[in-house]
C-alpha cells in the first residue's frame, strides 16, 4: 500500500511518500518540500495574507501531482499552527480544497503532541519505559509522556523556534540582552509544564524529533543523515551550551553554511537552541536522544493501525485528499 502524508507547517509544505501495510514498518519512498514560511505570512492583524493563500494553493496542488505520479492509494494532509491560529483558518482551508481538491484537516497542538509520541513509542518499542517527548516546531513546542502508545500528558506551547525569533529578536544576530531576555522569558513560560511532568515520575527515555533537534545535534557532533535513519544520536545539555555560544554570534546567512543546518530554518536557529536548552533545563533533562520518526510517521502509523476500522484522528485525515480522483 503506498501512503502519502501532506504536512502544512509554519516554514514548509512537505509530502512524505511511504510503501506500508498494517504491520509493517513504513518504507519511504518520496520526499519533497516547498518552502512558504506561512507563519511569516500572518499579516498584524492575525490573518494569513493573500501572497500566503496563493502559495499554499500553488504547493498543495503540486503535492497532489506528485501523489498522483507516485502512485498514492491516499495521501492525509493537515496542517498545524500556522494554518491553525490564522483568523480567516477557514476560509483560506474552502479555498484550498475548493481550487486543489484537498481537504486539509487541522491539527490540534494536542493532536501533535500525541501523533508524534506514537510514532517514537513505535520506533523505541515498548522496551524503552516511559518517554518523555520533545518536539520544536516553527509555532509550537510539544511535550508528551507516558508508558503506553497514548500518552498519559501531551502539552502543546506556543514557543516554536520561528515565533520566538519574530517575537524576542530584533536583530540579526540577536544582541545579548535578547539572549539573556529571551532565556529568562523561556524559564518563566516553562515553569506549568515542568510541573505537570513532574507529577508522572522519572521518565526512562528522553527523546527530541523533528528538524530543529536533528539540526542541533548534527552541530554538535552527531551523525549525518548519510549515516542512516538507525545510528543512534544525542544531544546533551553542555554541547548545546557550547554550540550557543558559538551560534548566538553568528548571523542568519552564516548559520546557513553550515552541515546539518537548511537555508530556510537558519534565521531561527538560534532561537530554537534557546527554546531546546530552556525546555531541557526545566525538566532536568542532561542528555536526550534523537528519534528520526516525528508527526509525518504518527499520522501515517494511526492511519494504519485503524485501516480496517475508523479513528477520529486517522479517519478525517485519510481519504480526502483527492490524489485518484479527477477534480
Amino acid at each position: 500500500m503506498r501512503l502519502g502524508v501532506l504536512d502544512v507547517g509554519s516554514n514548509t509544505v512537505h509530502l512524505l511518500v511511504v510503501d506500508a501495510h498494517r504491520g509493517a514498518h513504513p518504507t519511504p519512498m518520496h520526499s519533497e518540500k516547498s518552502v512558504l514560511r506561512l507563519a511569516e505570512q500572518i499579516t498584524p492583524g492575525g490573518e494569513l495574507s493573500k501572497a500566503g493563500a496563493d502559495d499554499l494553493v500553488t504547493a498543495v496542488e503540486s503535492a497532489k501531482e506528485s501523489a498522483a505520479r507516485l502512485g498514492c492509494e491516499e495521501v492525509m494532509a493537515f496542517a498545524t499552527s500556522a494554518v491553525r491560529e490564522a483568523k480567516n483558518s477557514a476560509k483560506v482551508l474552502a479555498r484550498v480544497a475548493d481550487k486543489t481538491g484537498v481537504d486539509l484537516q487541522v491539527l490540534s497542538g494536542t493532536d501533535e503532541a500525541r501523533l508524534t509520541f506514537l510514532a517514537v513509542r513505535r520506533w523505541y518499542g515498548w522496551s524503552a519505559g516511559q518517554l518523555l517527548v520533545l518536539d520544536i516546531g516553527g509555532g509550537s513546542l510539544e511535550v508528551a509522556m507516558g508508558r503506553d502508545e497514548e500518552p498519559v500528558l501531551a502539552e502543546s506551547l506556543p514557543l516554536g523556534a520561528g515565533r520566538t525569533t519574530r517575537t524576542r529578536f530584533k536583530h540579526d544576530p540577536p544582541t545579548r540582552s535578547e539572549l539573556v531576555a529571551t532565556s529568562a522569558w523561556l524559564d518563566d513560560q516553562l515553569t506549568d509544564l515542568a510541573r505537570k511532568v513532574t507529577k508522572w515520575g522519572e521518565p526512562d527515555r528522553v527523546v527530541a524529533t523533528s528538524k530543529t533537534f536533528r539540526s542541533l545535534a548534527r552541530l554538535t557532533g552527531a551523525a549525518p543523515s548519510a549515516a542512516g535513519p538507525r545510528v543512534r544520536r544525542t544531544l546533551t545539555d553542555t554541547a548545546l551550551r557550547q554550540l550557543l555560544a558559538f551560534i548566538s554570534r553568528m548571523p542568519s546567512a552564516d548559520l546557513a553554511q553550515l552541515e546539518g543546518v537548511s537555508s530556510s530554518r537558519s534565521h531561527q536557529l538560534v532561537a530554537g537552541a534557546l527554546v531546546a536548552q530552556a525546555t531541557m533545563r526545566a525538566l532536568g533533562v542532561p542528555e536526550l536522544e534523537i528519534c528520526p520518526w516525528a508527526l509525518r510517521e504518527g499520522v501515517i502509523l494511526r492511519r494504519l493501525d485503524h485501516s480496517n476500522g475508523a479513528d477520529e484522528t486517522g479517519a478525517a485525515l485519510a481519504g480526502r485528499f483527492g490524489a485518484q480522483e479527477d477534480r
